[in-house]
């Protein structure tokens, strides 16, 4: 192998074991974030329409969930803790935050909006 055949393997060679160095850095960037700023979801605006305390349900007429790629509707989800549902009504103007875990849609927060 001639001296310039020998240079450029070598520069291939540098260029990606430190294109490999950075690839892991990158990728790990959420991690110094706390799991609440990676999971965060935003809170979306809402009109109880109907409440299930037995259930741990609620109906709820609203925008669109950007988390969710999904349009304004109207939707029952299920309570995360059956106790956020206490106190509210039929007519309640809400904020809220929806997940979807394990093919449920959840509300993990709900409050009356201000």
């Amino acid at each position: 192998m001639n001296t310039r055949h020998t240079l450029a393997l070598a520069a291939v060679l540098l260029a990606t074991a430190a294109g490999a160095q950075q690839a892991p850095a990158a990728a790990d960037h959420a991690a110094h974030h706390g799991p609440a700023e990676a999971a965060a979801a935003p809170q979306s605006q809402g009109e109880v329409r109907k409440v299930d305390l037995e259930q741990g349900k609620v109906t709820l007429r609203h925008g669109p969930l950007i988390n969710l790629d999904m349009p304004a509707m109207t939707m029952v989800f299920t309570a995360a803790d059956p106790k956020l549902l206490q106190g509210l009504k039929p007519g309640d103007q809400v904020r809220f935050t929806a997940e979807k875990k394990d093919g449920t849609f959840l509300v993990t927060t709900i409050e009356a909006a201000q």
